[in-house]
């Protein structure tokens, strides 16, 4: 363990930031080397060249013009697009990104006026156009010789200098990495396999260990991510769920929903407390500052430094449109792929979900690594970012399909990126990757039955209409609401007050929620039976539903299933157990969620087949979570190895809230918040801890 100085040297963003010469740790500087900026010079020149040759309306006279025009060009990029990067500009995302945009459009038409017309480039679109043919031809050529992201860390250290250093100290820094729907079992053989190499030398160098723990019900983003970051999930029943006592419909992933969540469940224990900072985030832990942070997002909409750095550099901005079109390229290639060789599940994927898909696995995801570099280059005692590209990717290709594993090979790019970064920063850093859950597998409901859970519940009723609600891909929400960030728009929610509804069918993943709308509280069994005698028994006879949550006013908590019954109070099964095929701790969770003030009047589970290891969603998602069985329940923490575990398994968010907060508290020697009572590590059974090698 390293002892933790009893200072840290803490500067504002007014004062000129100075070094704690008393300490041990001493950050190297990024410094420019002549081969990486000699072969930069090259492929720009290389790049220039070929927007010549395929714009007719740009010229270069020859190949040592284009050399000079590439001089030119990177010295105009180093002064102009940081100048603008500073600027206080409200919408700074949007605003910033269109003034770089054109400025680098307008670095290729001063580059002609100086170069006498060794450059011609005949309008300002034309520059624009070139800019992006420049972007493109640098991004094939770094794929073939390399990058060197000293540059990159030399503008985040600039930008961190101008800011204001928090901390220069000994004192570790910790950064939390979250990979959204990423299984233990997938990360494993993506590391064998090389879709990992970078997080599997972590492995095989023994600087880091995996450990698997085990989510709650319901394992969705955010629920996890209220116990990871505020200690408690209590009453998080599903991505969606009905608060019958005011008919309001609750979801994770709208901004004003997730503020009310931090509001009820934050008590001053946040695992970002005392100046972390929240990154691509739903709530925020009580971080000090956020981008991309849904719980906060209103927040967010006036100037915001945390996009400085990405913009500052004028190469991103231009690299970026390019790749979001190429992502979209890479989809539709994918899509039309899968239909010709018919595989199976298949997902919808048309639309605009390739566009949504190209923002998450470019626009958001470098965003993200940008602003992690730059908290760290200021010294941040703690960060927490969450990358969902994997999981965006998995929901429509498939948990294992090659679409997938390639944006999980991405983000393993941008850690080792993040590894790098620690020794300029001014403070050592711990590095902890985490997932907030696991995805699982399978055909959804409505394809293979023709019709949805609502159907099957309106049919069922003996009176009433049924609203169902499904779409739970909580990152389809996180774009939108990026964008109305971005914009300042205010962004657009689903019809929240259900007072008007008969019945109100919810889909999470493989959770299904049923709400009857004729009382303002929970039904029991009894009452359920009595009012609407074919519903419980054509849910618990469907072949694709594997469980009925429901309370019964004689014997408390029971899952039914087509064959029995499992009465959760006392542990006593009547017939077989429709439990039987899922984790040992299933009986335990349910009987948790029966506990919450707002759990729905009938929870539904999909069947189960470990064999085959497939359920099916109650949404139009071919990989999902929210519910139980396979990956989906089996997340992981990449820790360093000489970070301690509580002995036993890990079960429940709230627990790795525990362990990661006595992390934070074993590196900095001080209070992180004070530790609720149910952050403490929990045993549970089936879920261990396993130092793997990457041949495992």
């Amino acid at each position: 363990m390293i002892d933790p100085p009893e200072k840290e040297n803490v500067m504002s963003s007014d004062s000129e930031p100075t070094y704690d010469q008393s300490t041990d740790w001493q950050p190297e500087r990024p410094r420019l080397r002549v081969f990486p900026l000699a072969v930069s010079w090259l492929a720009m020149g290389i790049a220039l060249m070929v927007a010549a040759g395929v714009l007719p309306g740009v010229s270069i006279d020859n190949f040592w013009g284009a050399l000079l025009v590439a001089a030119i060009v990177a010295a105009l990029n180093a002064i102009i697009p940081p100048i603008l990067a500073a600027l206080r500009l409200p919408l700074t995302l949007v605003s910033g990104f269109l003034l770089v945009l054109l400025a680098d459009a307008a670095i290729l038409r001063w580059a002609d006026d100086l170069t006498n017309g060794m450059l011609t480039v005949d309008s300002f679109g034309w520059a624009l156009l070139a800019a992006l043919v420049v972007a493109a031809v640098s991004v094939v050529l770094a794929v073939v010789v390399g990058t060197d992201d000293t540059h990159s860390l030399r503008i985040a250290k600039r930008i961190a200098r101008r800011q204001g250093i928090i901390a220069s100290t000994d004192v570790p820094g910790i950064v939390f990495l979250e990979i959204d729907g990423l299984g233990l079992p997938v990360l494993r053989r993506a590391m064998r396999d090389g879709s990992a190499p970078n997080m599997a030398r972590w492995l095989a160098d023994n600087t880091h260990r995996l450990t698997e723990w085990e989510t709650d019900l319901s394992s969705q983003t955010g629920a996890s991510q209220a116990g990871i970051l505020l200690g408690s999930n209590d009453d998080i029943s599903a991505f969606r769920w009905v608060e019958k006592e005011t008919a309001t419909l609750m979801t994770c992933s709208a901004p004003p929903d997730c503020a009310e969540i931090e509001r009820r469940l934050a008590t001053g224990a946040g695992l970002l407390v005392d100046g972390g900072a929240s990154r691509g985030n739903l709530l925020s832990g009580e971080a000090e500052d956020v981008i991309l942070t849904v719980s906060r997002m209103e927040a967010e909409k006036k100037a915001n430094p945390g996009y400085r750095a990405f913009l500052a550099n004028g190469d991103n901005v231009t690299r970026a449109l390019v790749l979001f079109l190429w992502e979209v390229i890479l989809e539709w290639t994918a899509a039309l792929s899968a239909i010709r060789r018919d595989v199976r599940p298949r997902g919808h994927r048309g639309g605009i979900y390739p566009f949504m898909r190209a923002a998450l696995c470019v626009f958001v995801r470098n965003l993200i690594v940008s602003g992690v570099l730059t908290d760290m280059m200021r010294g941040r005692p703690a960060v927490y970012a969450t990358f969902s590209s994997y999981d965006e990717v998995a929901h429509h290709s498939g948990l294992e399909r090659a679409d997938t594993l390639e944006a999980l090979r991405k983000l393993d790019d941008h850690f080792a990126q993040i590894e790098r970064a620690r020794r300029y920063a001014p403070r050592p850093y711990e590095i902890v990757v985490l997932s907030d859950h696991g995805q699982t597998q399978g055909a959804t409901f409505k394809q293979r039955n023709g019709y949805g859970l609502d159907e099957l519940v309106e049919r069922s009723l003996t009176r009433g209409e049924v609203s169902g609600i499904a779409g739970g891909d909580e990152q389809s929400s996180m774009v939108g609401n990026a964008v109305s960030e971005a914009t300042g728009t205010k962004a657009k929610r689903a019809k929240n007050d259900v007072s008007d509804r008969d019945a109100v069918v919810l889909g999470s993943g493989n959770l299904g929620l049923v709400y009857l709308m004729e009382e303002r509280r929970r039904l029991t069994l009894e009452e359920l039976e009595a009012r609407h005698p074919k519903l419980v028994p054509a849910l618990r006879a469907h072949p694709h539903v594997g469980w009925l949550l429901v309370r019964s006013s004689e014997h408390g908590a029971v899952a039914l299933g087509a064959r029995g019954a499992h009465y959760l109070a006392d542990g006593r099964v009547e017939g077989d157990d429709p439990l039987a095929p899922f984790s040992t701790t299933a009986p335990q969770h349910l009987l948790r969620t029966d506990g919450f003030q707002h759990v729905a009047d009938i929870m539904v589970g999909s069947f189960y087949d470990p064999e085959l290891e497939e359920g099916c969603a109650f949404e139009e998602l071919i990989c999902f979570h929210g519910g139980l069985g396979g990956v989906q329940t089996r997340p992981f923490i990449l820790h360093p190895a000489h970070l301690e575990l509580p002995p036993g398994p890990i079960l429940g968010a709230a627990s790795v809230h525990g362990i990661l907060a006595g992390w934070r508290r074993t590196l900095q020697g001080g209070p992180v918040g004070a530790v609720p009572a149910h952050a403490e590590p929990t045993p549970a059974a089936g879920a261990a801890e396993q130092s793997v090698t990457p041949s495992e």
